[in-house]
């Protein structure tokens, strides 16, 4: 896709996002790899008013477009596509139930087998960090190392995936198994969950398995 084409991917993302209650406001961001850096959505403009031309390109070495303010954190954005080079697109917002369990500093457990959609068994939660700061970036670097989700502690989520598509729909399923997660624990804690060799199995298939999509 050229820089016009992707930009629009981004803004509608950035929809789809509010629509599906992945999120309130201005919060959150979005971006995708372009050439050798990443374009990623502005500081500060609600999602309903992004154009094209608002779309912000940082550079490998975090340079930015001339004018223009790249979302305070782009920074865990570059450090994702720098450990995943696999990965083409990265969402980030503050959903209410993996934001609870964020809040807890728990990783969401082998609860369910889509937990196997972040890539393990469990979606981690990386230790607290200012918002936009070099510490944030490394601790979403290390948790997203083997890992397509993470939570972040007091903050949000962070999903990665081939492309903004995949990326989306990733975090929607984080947001069900938080919630699941959060309906068992006054039921029970520890709670259960699927045993190592069954989310082994499980992950093999998944090689195979998810959303599939062209872009």
């Amino acid at each position: 896709m050229n820089k016009t084409a992707l930009a629009r991917d981004i803004i509608a993302t950035c929809l789809r996002m509010g629509k599906m209650g992945l999120n309130q406001g201005t919060a959150g961001n979005v971006s995708v790899r372009y050439h050798t850096g990443m374009l990623i959505t502005p500081t500060g403009i609600p999602y309903e008013h992004l154009i094209e031309r608002h779309i912000v390109f940082v550079d490998a070495d975090g340079r930015t477009d001339s004018g223009k303010i790249p979302s305070s954190e782009w920074r865990f954005h570059q450090a994702v596509y720098r450990i995943r080079p696999d990965c083409h697109a990265v969402v980030h917002n503050h959903a209410v139930y993996s934001t609870a369990v964020s809040i807890l500093n728990r990783p969401i457990p082998a609860i369910h087998y889509m937990i196997a959609a972040a890539g393990g068994d469990d979606v981690p939660c990386a230790p607290y960090a200012t918002f936009g700061s070099r510490d944030l970036a490394a601790h979403v670097a290390l948790a997203m190392r083997n890992r397509r989700a993470t939570l972040l502690q007091h903050h949000g989520l962070v999903t990665c995936g081939e492309n903004l598509a995949r990326a989306l729909w990733l975090a929607q399923e984080v947001e069900i198994l938080a919630r699941l997660y959060l309906t068992i624990l006054p039921v029970i804690d520890p709670v259960p969950v699927l045993s190592g060799q069954e989310m082994a199995r499980v992950l093999e298939k998944f090689q195979t398995y998810g959303l599939r999509v062209d872009g």
